[in-house]
Protein backbone atom coordinates (compact mmCIF):
# COMPACT_ATOMS: atom_id res chain seq x y z
CA UNK A 1 0.00 0.00 0.00
CA UNK A 2 1.28 3.38 -0.84
CA UNK A 3 2.21 6.05 1.61
CA UNK A 4 2.42 9.86 1.61
CA UNK A 5 4.49 12.31 3.17
CA UNK A 6 4.08 15.87 3.06
CA UNK A 7 7.56 17.97 3.36
CA UNK A 8 6.12 21.27 4.68
CA UNK A 9 9.59 23.50 4.49
CA UNK A 10 8.05 26.57 6.20
CA UNK A 11 4.93 27.52 8.06
CA UNK A 12 5.59 31.19 6.74
CA UNK A 13 3.58 32.40 3.57
CA UNK A 14 3.36 36.15 2.06
CA UNK A 15 -0.29 36.17 2.07
CA UNK A 16 -2.87 36.89 4.57
CA UNK A 17 -5.69 34.50 4.29
CA UNK A 18 -8.86 35.48 6.62
CA UNK A 19 -9.60 31.89 7.31
CA UNK A 20 -6.14 30.58 7.26
CA UNK A 21 -5.26 27.40 9.89
CA UNK A 22 -1.73 26.64 8.47
CA UNK A 23 0.53 29.88 8.02
CA UNK A 24 2.56 30.96 10.98
CA UNK A 25 4.41 34.21 10.72
CA UNK A 26 8.64 34.32 11.46
CA UNK A 27 8.51 30.28 10.72
CA UNK A 28 12.16 29.20 9.79
CA UNK A 29 13.11 27.73 6.12
CA UNK A 30 13.60 24.23 5.84
CA UNK A 31 17.56 23.35 5.81
CA UNK A 32 18.44 21.18 2.68
CA UNK A 33 19.98 18.49 6.07
CA UNK A 34 16.18 17.67 6.59
CA UNK A 35 15.46 16.33 3.37
CA UNK A 36 18.55 14.19 3.02
CA UNK A 37 17.57 13.11 7.03
CA UNK A 38 14.28 12.21 4.86
CA UNK A 39 15.59 10.34 2.31
CA UNK A 40 17.77 8.23 5.05
CA UNK A 41 14.92 7.49 7.21
CA UNK A 42 12.68 6.23 4.46
CA UNK A 43 15.05 4.30 2.84
CA UNK A 44 14.79 1.45 5.29
CA UNK A 45 11.48 2.76 6.41
CA UNK A 46 8.74 1.39 4.59
CA UNK A 47 9.05 -0.15 1.33
CA UNK A 48 5.85 0.72 -0.46
CA UNK A 49 5.36 3.69 -3.25
CA UNK A 50 5.71 6.87 -1.84
CA UNK A 51 4.38 10.15 -2.81
CA UNK A 52 5.56 13.77 -1.26
CA UNK A 53 3.46 16.74 -1.66
CA UNK A 54 4.93 20.32 -0.82
CA UNK A 55 2.52 22.07 1.23
CA UNK A 56 3.28 24.68 3.73
CA UNK A 57 2.52 27.80 4.54
CA UNK A 58 3.91 28.23 1.36
CA UNK A 59 6.79 26.43 -0.05
CA UNK A 60 8.09 28.15 -2.66
CA UNK A 61 9.81 30.65 0.17
CA UNK A 62 12.53 27.59 0.15
CA UNK A 63 13.66 28.92 -2.89
CA UNK A 64 14.95 27.66 -6.16
CA UNK A 65 17.97 26.25 -4.99
CA UNK A 66 16.54 24.37 -2.13
CA UNK A 67 14.27 22.07 -4.85
CA UNK A 68 17.09 22.35 -7.15
CA UNK A 69 18.83 19.82 -4.75
CA UNK A 70 15.46 18.15 -3.05
CA UNK A 71 13.96 16.98 -5.77
CA UNK A 72 16.81 14.85 -6.99
CA UNK A 73 17.79 13.53 -3.77
CA UNK A 74 14.01 12.13 -3.17
CA UNK A 75 13.79 10.70 -6.14
CA UNK A 76 17.18 9.42 -7.30
CA UNK A 77 17.37 8.34 -3.06
CA UNK A 78 14.32 6.85 -2.87
CA UNK A 79 14.16 5.37 -6.03
CA UNK A 80 13.10 1.81 -5.24
CA UNK A 81 10.00 3.50 -3.60
CA UNK A 82 8.92 5.23 -6.66
CA UNK A 83 8.34 8.40 -5.33
CA UNK A 84 5.34 10.60 -6.72
CA UNK A 85 5.98 14.24 -6.70
CA UNK A 86 3.24 17.16 -6.22
CA UNK A 87 3.35 20.74 -5.02
CA UNK A 88 0.78 22.70 -2.98
CA UNK A 89 1.13 26.63 -4.03
CA UNK A 90 -0.27 30.19 -4.01
CA UNK A 91 1.89 30.54 -6.81
CA UNK A 92 3.13 33.97 -6.43
CA UNK A 93 6.44 33.25 -6.18
CA UNK A 94 6.53 30.87 -9.15
CA UNK A 95 9.30 31.88 -11.61
CA UNK A 96 9.97 30.49 -14.81
CA UNK A 97 13.55 28.73 -13.66
CA UNK A 98 11.10 27.29 -11.43
CA UNK A 99 8.70 26.10 -13.89
CA UNK A 100 10.77 24.60 -15.99
CA UNK A 101 12.23 22.64 -12.75
CA UNK A 102 9.12 21.45 -12.05
CA UNK A 103 8.42 20.19 -15.62
CA UNK A 104 11.56 18.27 -15.77
CA UNK A 105 10.04 16.19 -12.74
CA UNK A 106 6.75 16.24 -13.77
CA UNK A 107 5.06 17.76 -10.73
CA UNK A 108 1.53 18.90 -10.78
CA UNK A 109 0.28 21.79 -8.57
CA UNK A 110 -2.77 22.56 -6.40
CA UNK A 111 -3.14 26.23 -6.03
CA UNK A 112 -6.22 28.12 -4.72
CA UNK A 113 -8.44 30.84 -6.07
CA UNK A 114 -11.89 31.26 -4.31
CA UNK A 115 -13.61 32.42 -7.38
CA UNK A 116 -14.07 35.90 -8.93
CA UNK A 117 -11.50 38.57 -7.93
CA UNK A 118 -13.58 40.94 -5.94
CA UNK A 119 -14.90 37.60 -3.95
CA UNK A 120 -11.88 35.85 -3.43
CA UNK A 121 -9.71 39.22 -2.91
CA UNK A 122 -12.03 39.48 0.27
CA UNK A 123 -11.51 36.02 1.27
CA UNK A 124 -7.89 35.85 0.87
CA UNK A 125 -6.57 39.67 0.68
CA UNK A 126 -6.27 41.91 -1.59
CA UNK A 127 -4.49 41.62 -4.47
CA UNK A 128 -4.54 37.93 -4.03
CA UNK A 129 -5.98 36.84 -7.42
CA UNK A 130 -3.48 39.00 -9.63
CA UNK A 131 -0.96 37.37 -7.91
CA UNK A 132 -1.88 34.00 -8.25
CA UNK A 133 -2.99 34.17 -11.75
CA UNK A 134 0.53 35.47 -12.90
CA UNK A 135 2.17 32.59 -11.81
CA UNK A 136 -0.37 30.49 -13.12
CA UNK A 137 0.20 32.09 -16.46
CA UNK A 138 3.94 31.49 -15.55
CA UNK A 139 3.20 27.19 -15.20
CA UNK A 140 0.93 27.82 -17.88
CA UNK A 141 3.96 28.36 -20.13
CA UNK A 142 5.81 25.20 -19.19
CA UNK A 143 2.44 22.91 -19.42
CA UNK A 144 2.37 22.51 -15.72
CA UNK A 145 -0.68 20.83 -14.92
CA UNK A 146 -2.60 23.23 -12.25
CA UNK A 147 -5.63 22.71 -10.12
CA UNK A 148 -7.08 25.10 -8.04
CA UNK A 149 -8.92 24.32 -4.63
CA UNK A 150 -12.21 26.88 -3.69
CA UNK A 151 -12.68 27.50 -0.14
CA UNK A 152 -15.98 28.14 0.44
CA UNK A 153 -16.83 29.95 3.53
CA UNK A 154 -20.07 31.07 5.30
CA UNK A 155 -19.51 34.45 3.03
CA UNK A 156 -18.84 32.97 -0.68
CA UNK A 157 -21.72 30.22 0.05
CA UNK A 158 -23.90 32.88 -1.14
CA UNK A 159 -22.21 32.94 -4.42
CA UNK A 160 -21.92 29.50 -5.35
CA UNK A 161 -23.50 30.04 -8.84
CA UNK A 162 -20.98 32.80 -9.35
CA UNK A 163 -18.00 30.46 -8.05
CA UNK A 164 -19.22 27.90 -10.06
CA UNK A 165 -19.73 29.43 -13.04
CA UNK A 166 -16.22 31.44 -13.23
CA UNK A 167 -14.51 27.70 -12.85
CA UNK A 168 -16.50 26.23 -15.93
CA UNK A 169 -16.10 29.42 -18.07
CA UNK A 170 -12.18 29.95 -17.23
CA UNK A 171 -12.11 25.91 -17.80
CA UNK A 172 -10.37 25.30 -14.80
CA UNK A 173 -10.69 21.97 -12.32
CA UNK A 174 -12.41 22.33 -9.29
CA UNK A 175 -11.34 20.96 -5.58
CA UNK A 176 -13.01 22.35 -2.93
CA UNK A 177 -13.10 22.73 0.78
CA UNK A 178 -15.36 24.39 3.28
CA UNK A 179 -13.75 26.71 5.98
CA UNK A 180 -13.50 24.47 9.09
CA UNK A 181 -12.50 26.05 12.74
CA UNK A 182 -9.02 26.17 13.40
CA UNK A 183 -7.07 25.12 16.43
CA UNK A 184 -4.95 27.65 16.22
CA UNK A 185 -7.88 30.13 15.62
CA UNK A 186 -8.84 32.31 18.43
CA UNK A 187 -12.01 32.61 16.18
CA UNK A 188 -12.43 29.43 14.90
CA UNK A 189 -15.99 30.19 13.60
CA UNK A 190 -15.86 33.07 11.71
CA UNK A 191 -15.48 31.85 8.19
CA UNK A 192 -16.93 28.28 9.01
CA UNK A 193 -19.08 26.85 6.62
CA UNK A 194 -22.31 24.61 8.31
CA UNK A 195 -22.74 20.83 7.80
CA UNK A 196 -26.10 21.68 6.30
CA UNK A 197 -24.77 24.47 4.07
CA UNK A 198 -21.93 21.98 2.74
CA UNK A 199 -24.17 19.07 2.17
CA UNK A 200 -26.52 21.38 0.05
CA UNK A 201 -23.31 22.67 -1.94
CA UNK A 202 -22.37 19.27 -2.65
CA UNK A 203 -25.77 18.34 -4.03
CA UNK A 204 -25.66 21.39 -5.87
CA UNK A 205 -22.32 21.01 -7.70
CA UNK A 206 -23.36 17.00 -8.31
CA UNK A 207 -26.58 18.78 -10.50
CA UNK A 208 -23.81 21.40 -12.30
CA UNK A 209 -21.65 18.43 -12.84
CA UNK A 210 -23.78 16.07 -14.89
CA UNK A 211 -25.39 19.26 -16.89
CA UNK A 212 -21.66 19.98 -17.67
CA UNK A 213 -19.73 16.44 -17.59
CA UNK A 214 -17.93 17.39 -20.75
CA UNK A 215 -16.66 20.60 -19.61
CA UNK A 216 -14.78 20.88 -16.11
CA UNK A 217 -14.07 17.80 -13.38
CA UNK A 218 -15.22 18.83 -9.96
CA UNK A 219 -12.88 16.81 -7.92
CA UNK A 220 -14.64 16.21 -4.90
CA UNK A 221 -17.78 14.95 -6.92
CA UNK A 222 -15.55 12.25 -8.74
CA UNK A 223 -13.84 11.01 -5.57
CA UNK A 224 -17.24 10.92 -3.21
CA UNK A 225 -19.26 8.84 -6.79
CA UNK A 226 -16.17 6.53 -6.69
CA UNK A 227 -16.23 5.87 -2.83
CA UNK A 228 -19.96 4.84 -3.54
CA UNK A 229 -19.24 2.96 -6.26
CA UNK A 230 -16.53 0.78 -4.57
CA UNK A 231 -17.49 0.36 -0.52
CA UNK A 232 -14.33 2.43 0.70
CA UNK A 233 -13.33 5.77 0.94
CA UNK A 234 -10.27 6.83 -1.25
CA UNK A 235 -9.30 9.84 -0.55
CA UNK A 236 -7.76 10.87 2.96
CA UNK A 237 -10.68 12.43 4.83
CA UNK A 238 -12.48 9.26 4.42
CA UNK A 239 -9.97 6.69 5.17
CA UNK A 240 -8.12 5.52 8.23
CA UNK A 241 -5.23 7.23 7.44
CA UNK A 242 -3.18 7.06 10.72
CA UNK A 243 0.26 5.48 9.89
CA UNK A 244 0.19 5.81 5.97
CA UNK A 245 0.34 9.61 6.14
CA UNK A 246 3.16 12.15 7.92
CA UNK A 247 3.99 15.72 7.90
CA UNK A 248 7.62 16.87 8.39
CA UNK A 249 8.14 20.39 9.39
CA UNK A 250 10.79 22.81 8.55
CA UNK A 251 12.81 21.10 11.63
CA UNK A 252 12.39 17.60 10.65
CA UNK A 253 9.68 16.93 13.41
CA UNK A 254 6.73 14.39 12.30
CA UNK A 255 3.47 14.67 12.60
CA UNK A 256 0.18 13.18 11.77
CA UNK A 257 -1.16 15.23 8.90
CA UNK A 258 0.30 18.82 7.53
CA UNK A 259 -2.52 20.38 9.73
CA UNK A 260 -0.70 19.44 12.91
CA UNK A 261 2.61 21.15 11.49
CA UNK A 262 3.71 23.47 14.14
CA UNK A 263 1.67 22.00 17.12
CA UNK A 264 4.22 20.40 19.88
CA UNK A 265 1.58 17.99 20.93
CA UNK A 266 1.43 16.61 18.18
CA UNK A 267 4.92 15.81 17.52
CA UNK A 268 5.67 11.95 16.41
CA UNK A 269 9.44 11.88 16.09
CA UNK A 270 12.15 13.66 14.25
CA UNK A 271 13.63 12.02 10.94
CA UNK A 272 17.08 12.46 12.34
CA UNK A 273 16.34 10.04 14.78
CA UNK A 274 15.26 7.94 12.15
CA UNK A 275 11.96 6.30 14.44
CA UNK A 276 10.71 3.12 13.48
CA UNK A 277 6.65 2.57 12.64
CA UNK A 278 6.32 0.96 16.14
CA UNK A 279 8.70 4.31 17.44
CA UNK A 280 5.66 6.55 15.79
CA UNK A 281 3.05 3.89 16.96
CA UNK A 282 3.87 4.45 20.64
CA UNK A 283 3.92 8.41 20.62
CA UNK A 284 1.35 10.25 22.04
CA UNK A 285 -0.69 11.52 19.04
CA UNK A 286 -0.88 8.46 17.13
CA UNK A 287 -2.36 6.99 20.02
CA UNK A 288 -5.37 9.71 19.76
CA UNK A 289 -5.85 9.21 16.18
CA UNK A 290 -6.33 5.54 17.17
CA UNK A 291 -8.73 6.65 20.26
CA UNK A 292 -10.30 8.04 17.24
CA UNK A 293 -10.50 5.31 15.31
CA UNK A 294 -11.71 3.20 17.91
CA UNK A 295 -14.31 6.00 18.09
CA UNK A 296 -15.57 5.73 15.23
CA UNK A 297 -16.09 1.91 14.96
CA UNK A 298 -18.57 2.75 17.94
CA UNK A 299 -20.05 5.43 16.87
CA UNK A 300 -20.71 5.39 13.40
CA UNK A 301 -21.29 1.19 13.54
CA UNK A 302 -25.13 1.74 12.54
CA UNK A 303 -24.48 4.14 9.53
CA UNK A 304 -24.58 3.02 6.20
CA UNK A 305 -21.88 5.21 4.88
CA UNK A 306 -19.48 3.77 7.55
CA UNK A 307 -17.31 1.95 5.15
CA UNK A 308 -16.53 5.02 2.94
CA UNK A 309 -16.79 7.46 5.52
CA UNK A 310 -14.68 6.51 8.35
CA UNK A 311 -15.74 9.48 10.67
CA UNK A 312 -14.13 11.60 8.25
CA UNK A 313 -11.15 14.20 9.26
CA UNK A 314 -9.48 13.44 12.61
CA UNK A 315 -8.24 17.10 12.78
CA UNK A 316 -11.89 18.36 11.31
CA UNK A 317 -13.00 16.55 14.53
CA UNK A 318 -10.28 17.69 17.22
CA UNK A 319 -10.57 21.22 16.09
CA UNK A 320 -13.82 21.42 17.58
CA UNK A 321 -13.46 19.36 20.74
CA UNK A 322 -10.31 20.41 22.37
CA UNK A 323 -8.18 18.01 20.97
CA UNK A 324 -10.20 15.16 22.38
CA UNK A 325 -12.07 12.47 20.82
CA UNK A 326 -15.41 13.36 21.78
CA UNK A 327 -16.88 13.31 17.89
CA UNK A 328 -16.37 12.54 14.47
CA UNK A 329 -16.15 14.78 11.60
CA UNK A 330 -18.59 17.95 12.33
CA UNK A 331 -19.39 17.79 8.51
CA UNK A 332 -21.21 14.24 8.63
CA UNK A 333 -24.21 15.85 8.48
CA UNK A 334 -22.89 17.06 4.98
CA UNK A 335 -21.08 13.21 4.11
CA UNK A 336 -24.26 11.35 5.13
CA UNK A 337 -26.44 13.89 2.55
CA UNK A 338 -23.99 13.72 -0.47
CA UNK A 339 -23.71 9.82 0.13
CA UNK A 340 -27.52 9.04 0.46
CA UNK A 341 -28.10 11.06 -2.24
CA UNK A 342 -25.43 9.58 -4.64
CA UNK A 343 -26.83 5.97 -3.78
CA UNK A 344 -30.35 6.72 -4.05
CA UNK A 345 -29.56 8.19 -7.63
CA UNK A 346 -27.35 5.04 -8.34
CA UNK A 347 -29.80 2.69 -7.24
CA UNK A 348 -32.63 4.19 -9.32
CA UNK A 349 -30.34 4.58 -12.71
CA UNK A 350 -29.31 0.68 -12.24
CA UNK A 351 -33.21 -0.43 -11.60
CA UNK A 352 -34.37 1.81 -14.70
CA UNK A 353 -31.50 0.42 -16.78
CA UNK A 354 -32.63 -3.22 -15.78
CA UNK A 355 -36.62 -2.36 -16.60
CA UNK A 356 -34.92 -1.33 -20.00
CA UNK A 357 -33.31 -4.22 -20.32
CA UNK A 358 -36.34 -6.25 -19.92
CA UNK A 359 -37.93 -4.64 -23.07
CA UNK A 360 -37.79 -0.81 -22.33
CA UNK A 361 -37.59 1.47 -25.67
CA UNK A 362 -34.74 4.12 -25.85
CA UNK A 363 -34.05 6.50 -28.88
CA UNK A 364 -30.79 5.15 -30.13
CA UNK A 365 -30.16 8.57 -31.84
CA UNK A 366 -31.18 10.69 -28.40
CA UNK A 367 -27.32 11.27 -26.36
CA UNK A 368 -28.35 9.99 -23.08
CA UNK A 369 -27.43 12.42 -20.34
CA UNK A 370 -24.47 12.12 -17.97
CA UNK A 371 -25.05 9.64 -14.69
CA UNK A 372 -23.98 9.00 -11.25
CA UNK A 373 -22.65 5.78 -12.74
CA UNK A 374 -20.71 8.10 -15.68
CA UNK A 375 -18.79 9.77 -12.87
CA UNK A 376 -18.16 6.34 -11.08
CA UNK A 377 -16.79 4.76 -14.11
CA UNK A 378 -15.14 7.55 -15.19
CA UNK A 379 -11.60 6.80 -13.85
CA UNK A 380 -12.11 3.11 -15.08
Amino acid sequence: MAFHVMLVPTLGCPSNCGYCWSSEEGSPVMNIDIIRETVDWLRDFRQEPVTFTFHGGEPLLAGYDFYKEALPLLTKGLKKLKPALALQTNLWLLTPEMARLFKEYEIPIGSSIDGPQELNDFQRGDGYFEKTMKGYEIAKEQDLKVSFICTFTSHSIKFKEDIFNFFLENGFNMKLHPSLPSIRDEEPEKWSLSPEDYGELLIYLLDQYLDHFDEISIMNIDTLCKSAFIRRGTVCTFVDCMGDTFAIGPDGNIYPCYRFVGMDDYIMGNVCDHPTMEDLNHSAPMKLLNEFKDFVDEDCKKCNYIKFCRGGCPYNALAISEDKVKCVDPHCTAYKTIFKEITKRATKEMLKSATMGLGGQTDPAKKSKPTIMSIMLKSY
